[in-house]
């Protein structure tokens, strides 16, 4: 189906058989119980995590090197451009659920199953239990028999709210050098997708800061009841997004830079667009209901 005459770009590309989902697999394996062991108190998962990360890294860059080749060879005709775009609108949707889990886990938690915990039926159990969120104390939700420790919740100042600000000004900047690129003016283009991927970073920087100021001074972690863990969860798999977002978008300025895409066609810069605009939708929803409500 992929066979064409020398020069042509053909039908329906079908690359040949790939090594690269088992290595790839191989290398989540290690990822996941890496990860899993580490959490759960085995010093040597973390080196299993870090292997696994590793191995992960080389597999995308030699797959994506390719793909980048097969798109620069001309091997890509436009019924594989809508492949594209179908199969990133898939993906994102599946993000789009992924999240929509943890914030119906943070809407029932505070709508059902403290009111609940709270109710006559449960007082002889917990007398002394206190209905009231977020969890902050010894008999309130995070710690109704006192096994978790006090500690003090999260709030939409400072860091929270200049990520915000970071974020929409990313979009921002995303958007002119998209449209730079529309124009053909690539170097213009360039530095406006390095100044987006600064900004990435700088998120990343703040949160990290952040979450080191809630473990130390704080004393908000992942076990401080229903609230550090949904805060967390929330927060933390965000990150990880804004991360994968950033790198996305760091490799899509270097293949700019190379002097790949086209102002006609360049779907490998609208996809990477995609994924940003929608972890920047998932951070307002988060900075309105974990830090604010």
């Amino acid at each position: 189906m992929s066979a064409s005459p020398q020069g042509a770009t053909p039908y329906y590309y079908v690359p040949a058989p790939s090594r690269h989902p088992a290595m790839m697999a191989l290398g989540l394996l290690f990822v996941v119980l890496g990860a899993s062991q580490w959490v759960n108190g085995h010093g040597w998962g973390a080196y299993s995590l870090l292997f696994g990360l590793l191995w992960v890294a080389v597999v995308l860059r030699q797959w994506f090197g390719e793909a980048a080749g097969e798109s620069e060879g001309g091997l890509y005709s436009d019924r594989i451009d809508v492949s594209f775009r179908w199969s990133m609108s898939w993906f994102i949707f599946s993000e789009v659920m992924f999240f929509a889990a943890f914030f119906g886990a943070l809407y029932w938690a505070r709508a059902q199953s403290v009111p609940s915990l709270g109710s006559l039926e449960n007082a002889l159990l917990w007398p002394d239990f206190k209905a009231i969120w977020p969890s902050s104390g010894v008999g309130m939700t995070g710690a109704p028999s006192g096994l978790v420790e006090p500690f003090t919740t999260m709030g939409p100042w400072p860091i929270p709210t200049i990520n915000t600000a970071i974020l929409l000004s990313s979009g921002v900047t995303l958007t002119i050098a998209h449209h730079a690129l529309i124009a053909g003016q690539r170097a213009k283009a360039v530095g406006w997708m390095w100044f987006t991927v600064l900004l990435g970073i700088s998120f990343l920087g703040l949160q990290g800061y952040e979450y080191a100021h809630a473990y130390n001074e704080l004393n908000l972690k992942l076990t401080s009841g229903v609230y550090g863990s949904t805060f967390f969860m929330l927060t933390g798999f965000h990150g990880f997004h804004v991360f994968v977002g950033m790198l996305m978008l760091l490799f899509i300025t270097l293949r700019l830079q190379k002097g790949h895409f086209s102002p006609e066609r360049h779907f490998g810069f609208e996809g990477a667009a995609w994924y940003w605009h929608f972890v920047d939708v998932v951070w307002l929803g988060l900075y309105l209901i974990v830090y604010w409500l």
